[in-house]
């Protein structure tokens, strides 16, 4: 077993920035007081939600995106990241980097070696006062350089925050003190994928599972208190982006982790294998989280790769239902599908489109640019697709042009219900600005990023424009 290290970059205190001092304070308790809330209200502690299946459950909330729009009730200066927030007890996490000097252009087939810091920001959900922050020293030698991809994982009066270099942090969430730190690459060999660590973290009973490195260490299970090393498993060229998934079939809780060459099922107990099937994208880019619906799998990647599988009784193998070719599918990258009805929606990276699927068959039910690219056909568009608590085909849109899009998605067709633009594209990507940032749901709140701010939004009935 490894022992925890706290690295000599981790070892200062955290910076903790004063509260603005005023009647601030006095004036939220009385707005509480007027203007009670309805409803009921959860956290988005991690990546996807709760419940890592991208259902936000809230109620108490608009009807849909009027055009007046949504109040936009704070935005926060940040720095750079596509990493998006997570909020838990009244708090907001997100992580950036403050570059230092130039930039690198965003050359998606050479690193650039940039200087700088990466932090974790703790800020109030109600105002976006940044209560506290934790940074240290990171040099960058990856592919699109402006910051981490890793979405902060709060548990149990913890976050845990995935560096774009393999920085694996655990902090008190109510202080921003360092509890334990890893670094992959002088610790476990790894390296540092092209386009940076992407894999964001699982909690699963008391372990923290992360995708590390490749030989036998793809994937990897850490004492979430200590940080100390539990197991270790798998082999690969690359280990990928995709975030370690949690699926429960025929009764049987496995971790799948999808890294450059096979999808593989895990014991989350002790990393044994369960099965294994080979899944091949092009460059390396398993992105998408699995999909489940029952005993189905579905997987979308570049290069024509995927499809669905059914998982056999006991959890013993997984055999294609339909496999992905240039007719059928989505070719998934930045953002992770849904499914509901037998129908899987989600962005085709090489349209650039949302788009249907029929779930059993593969076939390409509709397509439309509205809710990514907002035009036409472009490489890599995005959607981040969220489905709108127990509304049938109702659902909240973030696109790649900074517009938050209500609408219903069905087997037959995208409807759009409302739209506000609320926040700039502020990256580059194939000569346009995006936004490839997924955006949290709670307290009755949107929150988004780009590279120079977090922005709250407001979706509480009767506070309304």
């Amino acid at each position: 077993m490894t022992t925890p290290v706290k690295s000599a970059m981790f070892q200062h205190s955290p910076r903790i920035i004063p509260r603005s001092s005023g009647s601030g304070g006095l004036l939220l308790l009385l707005m509480l007081v007027l203007f009670p809330t309805a409803g009921s209200c959860d956290d988005w502690p991690q990546w996807l939600g709760p419940n890592r299946d991208s259902v936000w459950r809230e109620t108490g909330l608009v009807e849909t995106i009027s055009e007046e729009g949504l109040p936009i009730l704070w935005r926060t200066p940040i720095e750079g990241g596509y990493a998006g927030p997570s909020v838990a007890d009244g708090r907001v996490y997100v992580m950036d980097y403050i570059r230092e000097g130039a930039g690198a252009a965003n050359d998606p087939n050479a690193r650039s070696v940039v200087n700088g810091k990466e932090r974790i920001l703790c800020l109030s959900a109600s105002s976006g006062e940044i209560l506290w922050s934790h940074e240290y020293d990171r040099p960058y030698e990856i592919s699109y350089a402006s910051g981490p991809r890793c979405t902060p994982t709060v548990d149990d009066g913890r976050v845990y925050a995935m560096g774009a270099e393999g920085d694996l942090t655990c902090l008190d969430a109510r202080t921003g003190e360092v509890l334990w730190a890893h670094h992959f690459k002088p610790e476990y060999g790894a390296e540092t994928p092209l386009w940076g660590y992407s894999s964001h973290p699982l909690i699963w009973d008391d372990l923290l599972i992360a995708v590390v490195g490749r030989d036998g260490n793809v994937a990897m299970a850490f004492d979430k208190k200590t940080g100390e090393e539990r197991w270790q498993a798998l082999s690969a060229k690359e280990q990928g982006y995709c975030p370690p998934t949690l699926v429960t079939i025929d009764g049987i809780e496995q971790v799948l982790i999808w890294d450059a060459e096979n999808v593989s099922s895990l014991n989350p107990h002790d990393g044994s294998l369960r099965w294994s099937t080979p899944l091949v994208p092009e460059y390396g880019m398993s992105i998408a989280a699995p999909r489940q619906s029952g005993d189905l799998l579905f997987f979308g990647a570049i290069g024509n790769v995927g499809g669905t599988f059914h998982v056999t009784e006991g959890s013993q193998s997984a055999m294609p239902v339909w496999v992905q070719d240039s007719k059928t599918g989505i070719c998934c990258a930045n953002g992770t599908p849904f499914i509901e009805d037998g129908v899987a929606y989600g962005s085709d990276c090489r349209s650039g489109g949302l788009r249907g699927v029929d779930l059993l068959t593969g076939e390409r039910l509709w397509e439309s640019f509205e809710p990514t690219t907002g035009t036409h056909r472009m490489g890599h568009g995005t959607a981040f697709v969220v489905k709108w608590g127990e509304r049938p085909g109702e659902y909240i849109i973030l696109s790649e042009t900074g517009d938050l899009i209500h609408a219903r998605l069905s087997r037959e067709a995208y409807e759009e219900l409302g739209r506000q633009h609320v926040i700039e594209p502020t990256s580059e990507a194939f000569g346009r600005s995006v936004l490839w940032s997924h955006p949290a749901f709670a307290d009755g709140c949107c929150f988004l990023r780009n590279d120079r701010e977090i922005v709250c939004v407001s979706f509480r009935d009767g506070e309304q424009n």
